[in-house]
């Protein structure tokens, strides 16, 4: 069966959690301690929305956006209140 059909038949899973960022680059551990994961900086880049690929916790960027800069770390994904 060709690759295309196999992934076709892939249904869409809504992410375990969405969490409001007000910040494009994000650092997440999965917020599980010894039972989390590594952690990793997610780049929005251009788009409004980032998901790891650890946990699948999709942030979505809402409100204004906060000031970033090279000298300060990025945010860091804490509970499920977001930053």
């Amino acid at each position: 069966m060709p690759l295309e059909t196999e992934t076709a038949q892939i249904p869409y899973v809504d992410p375990p959690e969405v969490v409001k960022v007000r910040v494009r680059r994000i650092a997440c551990d999965g917020v599980g301690g010894a039972l989390g994961h590594p952690r990793v900086y997610l780049e929005m880049g251009e788009s409004d929305h980032a998901e790891c690929g650890y946990c699948d916790r999709r942030f979505v960027l809402v409100g204004p956006v906060a000031d970033e800069s090279e000298v300060t770390a990025p945010g860091v994904y804490e509970d499920s209140a977001g930053h």
